[in-house]
């Protein structure tokens, strides 16, 4: 496994695998698919865009976002990672998340915050496992094919 910045040439297999959860699935409360070039703008942002390689291909992502707007925040970042389908239970998440924390700690981040839908109970039991603290629910903060979703706010001091 290959852990490396995102590249423009990578959009079209971060998008796939990132529309994959917004068209079918309750990880994230969007319905808006995720554009092409508005990916690759993202990842000219001083924020780390990553991704894993598995034989040259892209079985996941990991990337972070300013938290809130407003300098009482300018240490906090959001955290976002997203696996292909079979990509789960090998590693490769951990992998993501370990290079981006380092990234984070680099860029003199203190806290990073991961807001996870309450249906997504695997991506709650690993963030757990990897360190984060539960930081709050806010119940039915969100709704997705007729789903009342619930945020989990967790939270890891690097």
């Amino acid at each position: 496994m290959n852990i490396r910045r995102a590249l423009a040439g990578d959009a079209p297999e971060i998008a796939h695998i990132w529309n994959a959860e917004v068209q079918t699935g309750l990880a994230t409360f969007t319905t808006e698919e995720k554009d092409q070039k508005a990916l690759v703008t993202r990842m000219q942002t001083p924020w780390p865009f990553l991704v894993a390689e598995v034989d040259q291909r892209v079985v996941g992502f990991a990337c972070a976002s300013g938290f809130r707007d407003g300098p009482g925040y300018a240490y906090t970042a959001e955290s976002t990672v997203y696996l292909a389908v079979g990509a789960q239970g090998r590693g490769v998440g951990r992998a993501l998340m370990h290079q981006l924390e380092a990234d984070l700690r680099a860029q003199d981040i203190h806290t990073v915050v991961a807001a996870i839908s309450g249906a997504n109970t695997a991506a709650l039991a690993f963030h757990q496992a990897i360190g984060f603290q539960d930081g709050g629910i806010l119940p039915q903060a969100g709704r997705k094919h007729e789903n009342w979703l619930d945020l989990h706010l967790l939270f890891k001091h690097l």
